[in-house]
Order: structure tokens, then sequence, then C-alpha cells
């Protein structure tokens, strides 16, 4: 743990854990607060107040009445939820924000947080509790409501208060991740905006959610440690991110001067840390690169008008943390590969486009950097006529080698095709066992692809196989993964990059990469991956060299999409090698998977595949 995970994280883990164990965390999140006031619904209506919009009014979005938007409102007034973007769940007008629909396991809203358990086996997946608690839902019925013209600001806040009086401050599952604290805290905040004249936004509601909303941000302060050191990734982003706008959002909260401007500090550093040089993301996962994305959207459209409130080097850095994710947009439906974590996170659902077409997040950061927009799909709400644009140069998606070499992503588009393949040292923690893999893209279908997420929290083996190396395409020794597993988050023995290369031909592309891996089972084995892509033809000659003392079988892996015309044959030592059907499973969305085709070729030190699209 030390050596993979550092001093820090480790040390941080033993004192967290301790002061759950003393009581130490319960003080610090007291339950049971006394009840402060800091303004009066009429004073904060006259606050000039940045933020996205101020008022439903004031945006200056087209009308755009769609048949689907429709739909979904009318399933949300149902007391129908989508689960992760891509599952309908019907929980009724009487949902008590506790139970979680998937296993009926209700959570005990009178223990305090810290005794919450998120990861027992016959609780379920927690994150079934906290997604409708999120209340990104409240977005779509806004956005609903701005389009046709109706009003559902009574339905909204009855929705507000039934949480408020299910969730007790500091108890229960809802009050456990200072994320979904932040996230719901944004979400309150968009609809105390947009409906901020509405007859349904009485004084006593008014003064239930700030009181509420000041001990969220009381809590991702005095938890903030625990997102920067134990967890650092897109936790720390929306949290930081958080307490650096509390000041400009609540300046009647004496405490948000101190948490802003430490809040400021820390955003600024996770933001420069998490994101690499060459825009890659901490995280290596393409979903919460986006969700990256709408982060930085977010705070940037409601710092628009505070010159200087972000230093240069965070706009600089989400500039390139934008190209990174554009140059893997599949032209013609927004699609990217399916790399990295993805439990169907999209804070912020904006626009009617599908879970899986980024182009419309992508789009709104573009268009507060570079002042243009970079696809014709768009998000809600974030183009007002007096926003202020940054002088960024405006972004193409680029045909041939696009490198970014630091990080270990090589990407290759020509006219026929789209190649992903992934070389790379991790100094930070990994989430999947996935070097060296290959994903293959033609008129927008992941003909060869990345088997996805499914759940953080399912079975042993079924975690395993979409963490782990077999649900990629790249190769196995003696039908282990790449890194040893540890606990539900851990890996150990990471692998690391030795080498790679990118030449060009006139006919073709040549990537070359090798990487130190199975270290748990053979400290000096290497895997050496040669591919060489046709610049013209659907073709693409992959060989594989396994160095090992040990003696192991390895097994070339691939991962097919049902009823792709893709042929793929293999020999060693020119001797043709029968390839075997493995079980491919696909997770596009959380929660979600089905079964693909699968193929395994079973090889010694040297394998040479010829991989054909018809």
């Amino acid at each position: 743990m030390v050596t993979n995970m550092g001093l820090r994280y480790s040390s941080y883990r033993v004192f967290h854990e301790l002061d759950k164990r003393i009581g130490t965390l319960q003080k610090k999140h007291p339950v049971r607060p006394e009840v402060k006031q800091f303004i009066t619904l009429e004073q904060w209506k006259t606050l000039k107040l940045p933020f996205l919009f101020e008022d439903r009014d004031s945006i200056a979005d087209t009308k755009n009445p769609t048949e689907d938007l429709q739909l979904k409102a009318k399933k949300l007034l149902s007391g129908e939820v989508c689960f992760f973007s891509g599952e309908w769940k019907n929980l009724g007008l009487d949902y008590d924000w506790i139970t979680n629909p998937q296993t009926h396991y209700q959570y005990d809203n009178s223990k305090h947080w810290s005794q919450i358990n998120d990861f027992q086996a016959s609780n379920g997946d927690i994150k079934y509790v906290w997604e409708k608690s999120r209340f990104s839902h409240l977005v779509t019925l806004m956005r609903y409501d701005f389009h046709f013209e109706t009003d559902n600001s009574a339905f909204i806040f009855s929705e507000i208060q039934s949480w408020i009086a299910a969730n007790p401050i500091n108890q229960g599952p809802n009050w456990k991740c200072s994320q979904e604290i932040s996230l719901r805290l944004f979400n309150w905040l968009q609809a105390l905006f947009f409906y901020k004249d509405s007859e349904h936004l009485t004084e006593i509601l008014f003064q239930e959610m700030m009181h509420v909303m000041y001990w969220k941000l009381h809590h991702v302060f005095h938890h903030i440690s625990f997102s920067r050191i134990a967890v650092r990734n897109n936790h720390a982003i929306t949290e930081t991110l958080a307490l650096a706008l509390s000041n400009l959002l609540f300046p009647f909260i004496p405490e948000t001067k101190k948490w802003s401007k430490q809040g400021k500090t820390y955003f600024e550093q996770e933001i420069e840390y998490q994101i690499y040089d060459d825009g890659a993301f901490i995280q290596h996962s393409m979903n919460y690169h986006r969700v990256l994305i709408q982060l930085l959207t977010f705070g940037f459209g409601i710092t628009q008008h505070v010159p200087g409130f972000f230093s240069e080097r965070v706009y600089k850095k989400a500039y390139l943390a934008l190209n990174f994710l554009v140059q893997f947009v599949q032209k013609e439906n927004g699609k990217v590969p399916n790399y990295g974590s993805n439990d169907g996170a999209l804070f912020f659902p904006l626009s009617d486009a599908v879970f899986q077409d980024y182009r419309p997040s992508l789009n709104s950061l573009h268009l507060l950097l570079t002042g243009t927009h970079l696809f014709d799909q768009k998000e809600d709400f974030i183009e007002n006529k007096n926003s202020t644009k940054l002088n960024f140069k405006p972004l193409i998606i680029k045909e041939g080698v696009i490198s970014f070499a630091k990080s270990g992503y090589f990407l290759f588009r020509t006219a026929s095709h789209f190649t992903f393949i992934r070389c790379g040292s991790y100094k930070d923690r990994p989430a999947q066992a996935d070097n060296l893999h290959l994903d293959i893209w033609t008129a927008g279908e992941n003909v060869l692809f990345d088997g996805g997420t499914f759940q953080y929290n399912t079975d042993v083996a079924t975690a395993n196989y979409f963490f782990g190396t077999k649900s990629h395409n790249t190769v196995t020794l003696n039908n282990q993964d790449q890194m040893l597993k540890g606990g539900r988050f851990i890996w150990y023995y990471w692998t690391k990059a030795l080498f790679s290369k990118v030449t060009e031909t006139e006919d073709s592309y040549i990537f070359e990469g090798t990487i130190k891996a199975f270290s748990h089972l053979d400290p000096s084995a290497t895997h050496n991956r040669k591919v060489v892509l046709s610049k013209t033809k659907k073709e693409w000659q992959v060989y594989d060299t396994i160095t090992q003392k040990t003696n192991f079988e390895a097994q070339q892996l691939w991962n097919i999409l049902k009823n792709s015309p893709i042929e793929i044959t293999a020999t060693e030592s020119n001797n043709p090698i029968i390839g075997s059907e493995k079980t491919a499973w696909q997770s596009t969305m959380y929660g979600k998977k089905e079964v693909q085709t699968g193929k395994l070729f079973a090889f010694k030190k040297f394998i040479s595949t010829k991989i054909a699209l018809h």
C-alpha cells in the first residue's frame, strides 16, 4: 500500500479510520445543529449575485420545445427517475430518498453518516440511493419549463422540501459523500435562481434551504482532506469548486469568506495537479473527463464577470483538457471510447443529446474559452448575450496522428477509421488494468471495444472482469491481470511504459510500445506491442511479444462488437493459431451489461495478428 499509494495516502487512511472510531468525525459534523438565519428571501432577491443566469426571464436561449424533452418531463412528474443517464425507474411520488430501488435495502437515516457502510454487499450499490438525491432531474424540468413556457416550481420545491424532511443534517446515506452534497448544492442553486419569483418559493422553504445549504458547505469544508488525499479525482474538483464559489453565492454567510479563500487555493492546486500538461486527466476516464469539463464550465460561467477570480493557469489547463477530449470524438455521433471508469455521471443534463454524445458539453466550455461554437449540438443556459468570452484559439478535430505521448494516449484518424492505443505509466492510482489496449472505430461504431465498468459494488468476479485486463483488447499472462488487484479501487504493481514511438510511411502509421507488466507473476516480464495501421484500408497488423522467465502461457484478447464485419487471424512462428471464443461483456451504461463476441489466441512469446474490416 505504501509503495504504490504513498505515505501521505496510507497514513491519512489510518488516521481517518481512527477519527471515525473515536468519534472525532461526529463532533466535526454535528447532528440536530442550531438553526441559523442569515438573510430573508426578499433581501436575497435584491442581491446581484453572479450566476449562470439571473432568473428564467434573463436566459437568452432560443425556445426549442422538443418531444424528447416533453417525454422526459412527463416521466419525472409522474415519479420516474433516469438512473445513470440510461435507465428509467419508477420510484413513485412518495419516494423516501433512502431506499435502494435495486435491492430495496433501506438505509438508517438516524445514524450519523460516518456509520453508514457504503460497500456492504447486502445493501447493494449506494449510488442507486445517491442518484436522485443529486437533483440533476431538476435541470431537466427547468429546461422543460423554459422551452414549453410552463411552471413546475411547485413540484420542484416539493421535491426539495421532501428531501430535507427525509435527510436530517449529517445523518443517513445522503450526507456521506461530500461530492454528492456539492452537486446537490449546485442543482438547488439552479432551481433557486430559475424560480426565484415563484409563489411556491416561500420564506419558510427558503430558510430551510439556506439552513441545509449552510451545513452542506460546512460538511464539505470540514471533510475536504478526504477527497484531496484519499480520493483525489473529480470528487476533489467538485468539492473545492463548491468552496471556491461559496463567498460569491453566499456572501451573507460569515464563514464563506474563509471557506472560499481556502477552497479557491485548493481548487487551483487540484486543477494544476489533476490535469496533466498534455490535457489528460488524472482518472484516465473519458466520462470523468467530461465531468471535469462540465464542472469547469459551471465555474467559469458563474465567475465570468468576476475579473481574475481564477488564475490564468486554470484557464490554460482547462483549454488543454478540452482539446484532449475533443480529439477522441467521433464526428458521426459525438461518441468517444468507453475507456476508464464510467458510472453514467452527467451532473448537468442541459441538452436532449444521448448520454454517449459528448458534443454539447464540449461545445459549452469551448464557447466560454474561445467565443465560438465547436459543434452544432449545444447546452441550454450557457450562451447568454452578456457572456464574457476568453481569448483562446478555436479547436479543430485533427486528422492523422494525434499523440499525447507524455500521458500515453496515441490516436490515429483516417477517412475510414479511428484507432486509439494506450501506452502509459501511472503517477496516480490506476482504475483499470488496461495498458496497450487497442480501440477501433469505423463509421462511428466501436467495433473493437473497451468493456466498460458496469457497477462498482457488484460480485467480485464481475467487478474483476470489468476492472481487469480481460475486458480490454490487450494481453494477459497466465490468464492473470497486468497488475495485482488489491481492495475495491486499488491495484498493486502498477504497469509502466518503458518505450513508445510513432512513425509514418507513405501508406501506414506504425505504433510501437513496451510496458513493464505482470510484475506480481514475474518481475522481469514485459509486453511489447507493435501496430501497423493502413491509411487507405481497414486493416491493422498487430505484433505482441511477451518477455518472461517463468514460461507462462500468454493470451491475446479481443472484444468485438456483435455482427461486425471483422476478421481476425493470428500466427505464431508462421503457424496459424486457432482462436477460441471468450466471454466478452460490454457495459456502455452503468448498471447494464450485454454479451458481445469475444476471441482469444493463446501463445508463448510472439504472436502476429491481422485485423480486417470488410
